[in-house]
This record gives C-alpha cells, sequence and structure tokens, in this order.
C-alpha cells in the first residue's frame, strides 16, 4: 500500500516529459495558425477585390491603389524602423564599459541583466512592431499624397498670404503630415536611445550628479538640434494653419491671427532655430547651459507672446469694437466660402409676397398650375408596392424619386415618379429560403415603375406610365430590364450580398425570371432565366471558388453544383457603393435614382469632390447639413461627419442595373482637385462632351450639394461684414410639418416657372424663415434641367421683414385647423382605422404672392396590404385656403366660388353671392379650366407660343371671376367669358 502512494505521489508531483514537450509544440503551432489564417484572410482580401475591379475594367484603379498603398507603408515604415533601430544600436555600440563595483552598485544592473539574453529577439520585434505602426499611419494618407504629388494649381491666390490655394489645398495637408510624422519618428527615436544610454550608464543620476558621456552627449545633442529645426518648420506651417482654423466669429484668419498669433509664429521660427544651433553646438563644446537657456526662452516665448500676447489684444483692443475690427477679415471669409462652396454668384432678390390675389397672379399661376406635383413621392411607395409589386419577392424603395421623360409624343418633358422593381429576400416562404433559393434561383428584379407626377385616378391612385411584368408602356426596353444591380443589394436593402449566376450551355436555366401563376413555388409558376450579362466576376476554377468560399464564409461555393464552369458571381451590387468603390477619392451622393436610358435601366449617382483645406472658407459638417427627415428615416443615405470647406459637384457616375457597368462623366470642367484625379488615374473619367444626350436629359442638380449650399447661405446670403456681424439676417431650413420628430424639410424636385420665367423648368426648391421665428423669410431655387442653359443658377427670393406671410408650419396648422378642409376629412375619417396622411407642402413664388399646395392621403391601417390613397388637394393662394379633390377644385374654393346650384336655383355655396353672378363666375371658371387644359396640351406639343396665349387667357378669365366674386366691375367692362372660348383667340375679353 506505501509502495502505491509512494507510486501514486510521484506521478502526481513529476508529470511525464512528454506532457512539457506537447505544451511547448502546441504553443509554436497555434501561433503558426493564427499567423497563417491571418495571411490567407488577407490574401483572400487583396486577391477577390483584384478580380472584382478587373471584372470592371478597373484594374488600372485597383493597381494604383494597392501599389500607392504599399510604397507608402513600406517607406514610412521602414525609415520609422531604420531611424530608430539606428540610433538605438549606436547607443548600445557607444555604451560605455562597466566593471567590478561599479556594475555591483549600478542600480539598474538587474534590468540590463534582464534585456541581454533577449536583446535580439526584442530588437527584431522592436523593428517589426514599428513598421507595422508607422506604416499603417502612412497608407491611411495615400489620398493626402497622391494630391500633393499629382496636385496642381487654382489659378486663385488666397486673400492674406498671397499664395495660390492650390498650396493649401495639395500641399500643405502632405507637409504637415510629413512634420508629425518627423516628430513622432524623433520623440520615439530619442526617448529608446536615451534610455539605452541609461540602461548601460553612459547616463547616470547616482549621489546627486549627472554625468552624460560624450557619446551621449554628442548624439542627443544632435537630435534635438534635428528636433528643433523641425519645431521651426511647424511654426511655419502653423501660420498657413490659421487658414482654415476655427474661430469665435468664422473661420479662418482674425484680426488677432494677423496681428499677434502669426507674428508671434514668425518669432518663435527664429528661437527654435537659434536653439537648434545651441544644440550642434553643444554636440562639439559640450556644455548644456546654452542649450538649456534657449529651450527656456522658447518655451516662455511660446508663452507669452503664443498665449499671453493674443489673448491680451483680444480682450483690450479687439473686444471693445470688434465688428470694426474684424470687418475686413470677415469680408474675406465671406468671399472665400461663397467661392468654395460655388454660390459666389448668388444674389437674394427683394419679394414683395402679397396677400391678395391679382390678375398677374392668377395668370402666372397658369405655368404652375399645369405642372404642380400631387404625387409624394415619400407616401406612395406602398400604393406602387401593392399595385405593382407582382410578387412578394418584389419591392420599392420607401421614398420614391423623380424624373423627368419626354411621352405621349410630347416635345415637354414631364415629371415622372419612378421606383425600380427590386428584389426582396424577405418576402419568400420559409421554404424557399435556402441557400440555393437566396443565392441562385432569386437573383434580381425586374423593370421599373413609373407614374405621372401631377395625377391620380378617379379613386386617387397613381396613373401608370409604365407597369407590370412583362414591362408595358411608354418606356422602350432594348431587351428585358432585369434588375441585378440596385439599391436592394446594399447593407439596408432585402437582396443577397452575392448570387451565383450562369448555366453551360445547353442546360436549363435556374434564375428566376417573370412570374406566370398564381402558385405558392414560383419555380413552378414562372419562367427561367440565364444571366449573360459581362458584370461579375468568373468563378469557374476551384481555386475561385475556395478563394470565394473564404470570403463570405460559405463552404456551399465551394462545395455545391450549382457552381459550375460558366458561374459569375455577383457582389458590392449598390451603386453607390460600387461608385464609391472604384472612385474613392470622391464623396457619394445619398439619393443615386433610376433612369431609363437608351431603352436600358440604369442608375445615376453624382459624386462630389471635397476638401476641408480651402483658405478662409467656413467649414461645415456634411452630415449635420444634409440630414433631414428623409435621411434620418433611413430613405436617403446620410453623408459622412467628414468636415468640409470646399465642395463640387465634379462626376456624374452611371451604373447599369442590367451588367453593373460604372461609367464616370466630367461635370465639372474647372474643379482642380478633379483634375488632380483625373491625372493619378488618367482614362478614368470620361470627357464631358462624351455625355450621351439620351443620358444628358435625365441628369439633375444633386440634393446633397443642394442641402450642403442651402446650409452654408443661411447665414452667408449676406454679403455685407457688418450685417453679417450683427448676424440678425440669419435664416434657418424649417421643420417638416409633416414630421414629428423635429427634423429639417427635405428640398423638394418639381417642374415649375419660377418668377420672371415664362415656362417651367425641372427645379429643386427650398424655403427659409428667419432664426427663432415660423414666418416665410426666403425662397431658394436651383435650375436642375442639366441641359437648360441656366443650369445650376439659384434664385432666392427675400420677403420683406415688414410682412408676415405664413411658413410652412404655420400653414400646416392652418390647412389642418381649416373647417372646409376638417369637413370633408370628416367623409373619408369617420372609420377609426382610417389614418390621414399630409403630403409634401410644397411652396411656390405666383408672381407677388404664394401658393401653398399640399395633398391629403388617407390609409385604412386595418386593413393588410392598403396603401395610401389621394383624397384631398388642399391649397392657399393669398389668404384663402380651399380643398378639392384636385387642384383646380382647391382653388376654386379658395377662390370662393362654390359648385353648381340645383334645380331650384338655390345655391349651396354658403354665400350671399347673388345667383347669376356665381352662375358666371362659375362659367368663367369653366372656361379658364378647360384654357389650362388646352394649354397643357399646346405645351405637350411644343408650341409655346399657343402654350403663353391659352395661359394668358385663363389668367384673365380667372381675374374676372375674381372680381364678379369680390362684388368688384370686372376687368375690361366684361362678365361674359371670352367669345365662345376660341382656344386661340388671342385677342382682348368679351366687352373689351
Amino acid at each position: 500500500m506505501s509502495d502505491g502512494f509512494a507510486a501514486g505521489s510521484k506521478s502526481d508531483e513529476e508529470p511525464p516529459a512528454s506532457t512539457g514537450r506537447g505544451r511547448r509544440v502546441l504553443i509554436p503551432t497555434i501561433i503558426t495558425l493564427a499567423v497563417l489564417i491571418f495571411l490567407a484572410s488577407i490574401f483572400t482580401g487583396i486577391w477577390t477585390d483584384r478580380l472584382w475591379f478587373q471584372a470592371l475594367d478597373y484594374g488600372s484603379v485597383y493597381s494604383t491603389l494597392l501599389g500607392t498603398r504599399v510604397v507608402l507603408f513600406l517607406i514610412f515604415g521602414l525609415v520609422f524602423a531604420g531611424v530608430v533601430l539606428g540610433s538605438v544600436y549606436l547607443a548600445y555600440r557607444c555604451r560605455p564599459p562597466l566593471a567590478g563595483q561599479a556594475r555591483i552598485s549600478d542600480p539598474v544592473a538587474r534590468y540590463r541583466d534582464g534585456i541581454d539574453p533577449v536583446r535580439k529577439p526584442l530588437f527584431i520585434v522592436l523593428g517589426i512592431a514599428l513598421v507595422g505602426f508607422s506604416g499603417a499611419v502612412a497608407v491611411g494618407k495615400w489620398e493626402t499624397y497622391l494630391l500633393w504629388r499629382n496636385g496642381g494649381s487654382f489659378g486663385q491666390d488666397d486673400e492674406y498670404f498671397g499664395k495660390d490655394i492650390g498650396f493649401f489645398v495639395f500641399d500643405y495637408p502632405w507637409f504637415r503630415f510629413l512634420a508629425s510624422y518627423g516628430f513622432a519618428l524623433l520623440i520615439v527615436a530619442m526617448i529608446l536611445t536615451a534610455l539605452v544610454y541609461y540602461l548601460y550608464g553612459a547616463i547616470s543620476f547616482q549621489a546627486r550628479v549627472s554625468k552624460v558621456s560624450t557619446a551621449a552627449r554628442v548624439h542627443l545633442s544632435i537630435m534635438i538640434g534635428v528636433f528643433m529645426l523641425l519645431k521651426a518648420f511647424a511654426y511655419w506651417l502653423d501660420r498657413y494653419g490659421f487658414a482654415t482654423a476655427d474661430g469665435s466669429l468664422h473661420t479662418g484668419i482674425s484680426y488677432t491671427d494677423a496681428h499677434a498669433r502669426i507674428p508671434s509664429k514668425n518669432i518663435l521660427i527664429v528661437i527654435a532655430l537659434i536653439c537648434a544651433i545651441l544644440f550642434f553646438v553643444n554636440a562639439v563644446r559640450g556644455s548644456w547651459m546654452l542649450p538649456g537657456i534657449g529651450v527656456g526662452l522658447l518655451l516662455l516665448s511660446s508663452i507669452l507672446i503664443g498665449g499671453i500676447w493674443p489673448a491680451i489684444m483680444q480682450s483690450f483692443q479687439v473686444k471693445p469694437s470688434e465688428q470694426d475690427k474684424e470687418s475686413p477679415y470677415i469680408e474675406k471669409n465671406i468671399t472665400a466660402t461663397r467661392d468654395a462652396y460655388d454660390i459666389g454668384q448668388v444674389q437674394v432678390e427683394d419679394y414683395d409676397a402679397t396677400t391678395t390675389v391679382d390678375s398677374a397672379e392668377l395668370r402666372e399661376s397658369s405655368e404652375t398650375r399645369v405642372s404642380t406635383r400631387l404625387l409624394d413621392p415619400t407616401l406612395v411607395a406602398p400604393a406602387f408596392e401593392q399595385l405593382q409589386q407582382v410578387r412578394g419577392y418584389y419591392t420599392v424603395p420607401d421614398t420614391l424619386d423623380i424624373d423627368r421623360y419626354t411621352i405621349d409624343e410630347s416635345d415637354q418633358p414631364q415629371d415622372l415618379v419612378i421606383a425600380a422593381r427590386e428584389l426582396d429576400l424577405s418576402g419568400l416562404q420559409d421554404s424557399q429560403r435556402t441557400w440555393t433559393g437566396d443565392h441562385t434561383v432569386y437573383t434580381h428584379g425586374y423593370g421599373v415603375i413609373a407614374a405621372r407626377g401631377n395625377q391620380v385616378n378617379a379613386e386617387g391612385e397613381p396613373v401608370w406610365v409604365e407597369q407590370d411584368i412583362p414591362p408595358r408602356g411608354e418606356f422602350e426596353f432594348k431587351k428585358p430590364p432585369r434588375i441585378y444591380y440596385g439599391e436592394a443589394f446594399g447593407s439596408s436593402g432585402g437582396g443577397p450580398d452575392y448570387s451565383i449566376v450562369g448555366a453551360p450551355e445547353g442546360t436549363n436555366p435556374v434564375e428566376i425570371d417573370i412570374p406566370t401563376g398564381g402558385g405558392e413555388d414560383d419555380t413552378e409558376s414562372s419562367t427561367q432565366n440565364t444571366y449573360d450579362g459581362k458584370g461579375g466576376v468568373e468563378v469557374g476554377s476551384t481555386f475561385r471558388q475556395l478563394l470565394y468560399a473564404a470570403k463570405f464564409g460559405e463552404p456551399n461555393i465551394l462545395l455545391s453544383g450549382r457552381v459550375n464552369s460558366d458561374s459569375k458571381i455577383l457582389y458590392d451590387r449598390d451603386p453607390r457603393h460600387r461608385v464609391e468603390k472604384v472612385a474613392p477619392w470622391l464623396e457619394v451622393d445619398g439619393d443615386p435614382y433610376p433612369a431609363v436610358v437608351d431603352g436600358r435601366v440604369v442608375w445615376i449617382v453624382d459624386g462630389y469632390t471635397t476638401s476641408d483645406d480651402y483658405p478662409l472658407s467656413e467649414k461645415r459638417s456634411m452630415e449635420e447639413a444634409t440630414s433631414d427627415t428623409l435621411t434620418n428615416t433611413g430613405a436617403q443615405e446620410a453623408l459622412p461627419t467628414d468636415q468640409v470647406n470646399y465642395v463640387r459637384n465634379s462626376v456624374k457616375a452611371v451604373v447599369d442595373a442590367y451588367d453593373g457597368t460604372v461609367d464616370m462623366y466630367q461635370w465639372d470642367t474647372e474643379d482642380p482637385l478633379l483634375d488632380a484625379w483625373m491625372k493619378t488615374f488618367p482614362d478614368i473619367v470620361k470627357p464631358k462632351s462624351e455625355i450621351p444626350e439620351t443620358l444628358m436629359e435625365h441628369l439633375r442638380y444633386p440634393v446633397d450639394l443642394y442641402k450642403l449650399q442651402r446650409d452654408v447661405l443661411e447665414r452667408y446670403h449676406v454679403t455685407d461684414a457688418d450685417t453679417f456681424y450683427q448676424d440678425d439676417e440669419r435664416w434657418v431650413v424649417p421643420q417638416d410639418p409633416t414630421s414629428s420628430t423635429g427634423e429639417k424639410q427635405p428640398p423638394y424636385y418639381l417642374s415649375m416657372a419660377r418668377p420672371g420665367e415664362k415656362t417651367p423648368n425641372f427645379s429643386l426648391t427650398s424655403v427659409y424663415v428667419p432664426n427663432n421665428r415660423e414666418n416665410l423669410g426666403a425662397f431658394m431655387s436651383v435650375d436642375s434641367e442639366a441641359t437648360s442653359k441656366n443650369y445650376g443658377s439659384f434664385q432666392i427670393l427675400q420677403l420683406s421683414s415688414e410682412q408676415q406671410i405664413p411658413g410652412p408650419n404655420q400653414m400646416d396648422n392652418t390647412f389642418a385647423n381649416d373647417d372646409g378642409v376638417r369637413g370633408k376629412l370628416l367623409s373619408f375619417t369617420n372609420n377609426s382605422s382610417v389614418e390621414v396622411l399630409y403630403g409634401n407642402l410644397l411652396s411656390l413664388p405666383i408672381g407677388d404672392a404664394l401658393l401653398y399646395v399640399q395633398p391629403v392621403y388617407t390609409q385604412n391601417t386595418g386593413t393588410s396590404g392598403s396603401y395610401p390613397v389621394l383624397q384631398l388637394v388642399v391649397a392657399s393662394f393669398g389668404e384663402d385656403v380651399g380643398s378639392g379633390k384636385d387642384l383646380d377644385e382647391a382653388l376654386r374654393d379658395a377662390l370662393g366660388i362654390g359648385p353648381d346650384t340645383d334645380t331650384d336655383g338655390d345655391d349651396d355655396s354658403g354665400t350671399n353671392t347673388p345667383p347669376d353672378v356665381e352662375a358666371t363666375a362659375r362659367d368663367l371658371v369653366d372656361q379658364a379650366v378647360q384654357a389650362f387644359s388646352d394649354a397643357q396640351a399646346a405645351l405637350d406639343d411644343g408650341d409655346l407660343s399657343r402654350y403663353q396665349t391659352l395661359n394668358d387667357k385663363a389668367g384673365r378669365l380667372l381675374e374676372q371671376a375674381k372680381a364678379l366674386m369680390d362684388g368688384e366691375q370686372p376687368p375690361d367692362g366684361g362678365s361674359n367669358g371670352e367669345n365662345g372660348g376660341n382656344e386661340g383667340d388671342s385677342g382682348d375679353s368679351a366687352g373689351g
């Protein structure tokens, strides 16, 4: 028993030698596997990206990007590690000998003894770490480097230093990085060098006596001298940094900057240079006194002249008369800001809006009436989906898009609400949600849905221009409009992250294409298709299948029989992401939109070049400036939080919805930033002259650029420095009256004739209200028609501060509380499950008054599959509010012209107007409505002369009706309308 106990004790205390060897082998094995997996993942990412770019014919872009990053990593990583390790090695070689008692009494001997055995491995690990960290930082500056290398001139000098703006945008950021890199390198090198000298006795602090060996003194003095030279360079750069620094009043140089801070930097440059010389002298003469005095002088000067002096000047010289002192610098800031945001030519016009309606306003209203958009793209998506979805696995975005098309054999484009019918896997049944179904069967959407923007049918539903599968309508397609690339394939969409398409010739296709029956299994009730486009990456080889199986973490890509020699894999299919990937130097607009161009469905994406180094220009957060109801609800992608102070819509990109081809066209031909990128990536951006005319018809002014400019113009519509300083003319974008969470009202695309214009143009519109008030402050629009010679021209109509014209929220409140509107809505909302939905509140300047129009929808929330239906149009023209089933009826109601009288001649309009007078007025309105209709027909036929004549006639008819209802003598002495309603008659009204 005792032997057994003894044996057991030995077993417990001394494990077998094989166990220890196993542990020693296991740890290196795990580390080796981890390193191999890490390297394999890097290789997979690089190689699959290379294949993706090559499939798009953008291989040169990837080569340039990868090559630049690798070169930056190696150069800056190796230089950093080489300098630091070289300095450390030199310090080790120059260590003094330590022997006998000196070694025993050395307080750091135990640390030295601990490091010596692992000195070489530690040296290697330190080098790898330095290369990795410094190289990674340099890689992140690839854009800065490429702009410095390829950037040119702006052809314009800044307002203070007289240097070309290209220096600030292209050169200054790179010089600042080099300075930061140099400081980091020298600081790390000096710390590690001094530590080595200390560990090996070259620097000693024993017995209250500090000793520094000659080698350590020379070595460290030279390094500190170089540091001081770099500090002088940094002070020189700091001078230019004030041009882009945020101040209390504005971005850029202020009075105190110009008279205290910049001169102080000049003085500190001289002191830093003197300090550098003193340290270099110390390397030769061996006295730390003068260098120490120099450093002390530099620190004291930086506090006194760099901090205290500017503070005193600001408090006692600037503050008492700040407006006078800062005015010249505010003027420079205003000029630079307006130029940088491309709003330098924007002028504000006084707009004396009235609260009464006269004949001129009515005549002008005709041009807006015929094109006022009533179909709200933020509300009608459920109607598009329920009426045109066809199958549950198709969907449309929550917010639709507005575009112009020439249809009905007309020469004039019309506003349409349009959406691509995209794939949504969440609409499939659970039994269909297999890897095969998700990634090889349900692969694409089908066609587009389009409806007229200013019409609904008798039930309040959209009037279709393009509908159904197979598609039928006004659009002509060269081949079936399958949607393999679209917004549904983005991170928030319902499409798969990748699809595998293609089948060998002679085999049966497997992709669901056109639904033909009503069975639950769409594989039996639909036609099938095989993708034959040039998009996608070929994955026929085992090697590529293995790569993508690793990339997506899916072994079926390697194992499934659905993946064959003719297969392609489609991924990164969101048009916005595709443009960002092939042109990572662009900021991409958050609202790509579909269009039918030359018989193909394409996505149009706007790209911006931006900078935050434009001198004296005000900085803005792109995210804050472009946020509104649509971005906060996810209907549009929000832009990043980057601070910018220069922006141009430099590129128009087109992504083919079938094969994913990306074409980029130069749009701003005078943008130096785009010139630099086109030099970096030659032949990637096509010249503007190559934009097809059929594509040009669908290009528009980008919404995010407009929102950014709108944000800047809240304050920078003021060009007088004194007024700007007082800041009592600031505008703000009003809250969206249709939102309950306080987001800003988004801008709206619509066709309208702006004051001073005779024909409607596609425009992007918005309004301002005065700061901390809700009455209307200004109306702003920009010509968005790319084919127009006035494209990009802004019109800002500023209302007088003495007027109190209601703003959007005030008018929304007026509409909601109007007895007539509420009474009509009661007939639609007597069921508790019926919800009232208010559409876009459109504000339109008409002559010297304003027209507010808002569509009102109802939706039965108690029924599945319900959708909003347009029930009322509410309008206010002048002071009066009216409502009706369409805009004509709403305006008639606003003018106080009631419905027809009954057979007994009783008037049910609720007015005291004599029946014969109201009957005459009603007849005039009927003639006017007919004239409006004929005018629209003339406009559709391209007969602008006849269109204008009929518009004028309709205006005179409404003028007469208004006068009759007000108890006044009709203009021109007539009350019977125009003779016979002759639509070609351009003469005076009857009795004239």
